[in-house]
């Protein structure tokens, strides 16, 4: 088989199942395998799927579309989850899929935390897999990903950049909640009341080029996640694999949505920093040769450590600082 006919092989098989499973936890088959394709590892899917799908629940029953005036009441209740991929399924059957994308991607951005940010995650992966040619079983991940979205969508606080710092300044500075214990929901809930929060992720700079200001964003969340991983090792992933998902969408986007779409980026990413790193940062420690970095994670088989991964060789890639090389050891370490 083709990388290109086992991605698509992999995802019908993968849409059996349910986008959550042993009840919050996201299903991460398309993600992970997405990523995998994209590096050179389709020799791995089969065996890594086999053990993944073990773990999975089953997809709901069918269900109807939901009617568009029903669309804000429905958004963010999971127990619609057949009845928004109902929806998806007949809009994307009836409109170009980068219509869909650009008509549902305003109305979805403001939920950008849904399912701890892997709403946004697996759109990403699933435009990156269209943009490589649009076959039907990922027209269909799209609507997949479009619908996991919509079912578990969840603000954070809107933050618009209005200063003059850059991204790493900002995070570095930035004022971590009092209580990080609990899940996501109560964790972002402490967020506003955060003495110096707001203020500090408004003393970003705002987008001059969109694309530039989201890849400051990525590369610093990067650099800095290996000082950081021991508060939340996995959690803390998705500081830097949420705004690559919006970076990777934006060239299916109309430029209008752009600005809108590093605001809810940064927004999130400040967010995850803000409730899951520690009070100290863990010491340096040296990572895996570039080389050798994404066969690591994809030899331990977790989900998190493959999309890190992908993420984090993008950041070496463009800075050669190997301080990308070491988050991905650390997330290695540490069990992502």
């Amino acid at each position: 088989m083709t990388a290109a006919s086992t991605l698509d092989e992999t995802l019908i098989r993968l849409h059996e199942y349910g986008p959550e499973f042993d009840g919050w936890l996201s299903n991460h088959g398309p993600m992970a395998v997405e990523a995998m394709i994209r590096h050179g590892r389709a020799d791995a899917v089969d065996r890594w799927t086999d053990q993944y799908v073990k773990r999975l629940d089953e997809g709901p029953g069918p269900a109807r579309p939901l009617t568009a005036d029903e669309f804000d009441h429905a958004m963010g209740n999971p127990k619609l989850a057949g009845e928004w991929l109902a929806t998806f399924e007949v809009e994307l059957a009836e409109s170009d899929w980068p219509d869909v994308l650009a008509a549902w991607w305003p109305r979805l951005l403001p939920g950008i935390a849904a399912g701890a940010t892997h709403g946004v995650i697996r759109t990403g992966h699933a435009v990156l897999a269209l943009r490589r040619g649009p076959t039907e079983p990922r027209v269909r991940e799209l609507g997949h990903a479009l619908a996991y979205w919509a079912m578990r969508w969840q603000r954070v606080p809107a933050i618009e950049p209005r200063g003059r710092a850059d991204a790493a300044d900002v995070l570095a500075r930035l004022p971590t909640i009092a209580s990080q214990s609990g899940g996501i929901r109560p964790r972002l809930a402490q967020l506003l009341d955060t003495t110096g929060f707001v203020e500090t992720a408004e003393s970003l700079a705002p987008a001059d080029q969109v694309p530039q200001a989201l890849t400051d964003l990525i590369d610093a969340v990067v650099l800095g996640y290996a000082g950081w991983a021991p508060g939340s090792p996995t959690m803390l992933v998705h500081a830097a694999t949420a705004p690559n998902a919006v970076l990777r969408t934006l060239p299916s986007l109309p430029t209008q949505l752009w600005r809108a779409s590093f605001a809810a980026a940064w927004s999130a990413s400040a967010a995850v920093v803000a409730a899951y790193r520690p009070g100290t940062d863990a010491p340096a420690r040296p990572g895996p040769a570039a080389d050798e970095a994404f066969r690591t994670t994809v030899e331990h088989a977790s989900e998190h450590m493959i999309k890190f991964a992908d993420t984090a060789l993008e950041t070496f890639g463009r800075t050669g600082d190997e301080r990308a090389l070491a988050a991905i050891g650390q997330a290695v370490r540490l069990g992502a």
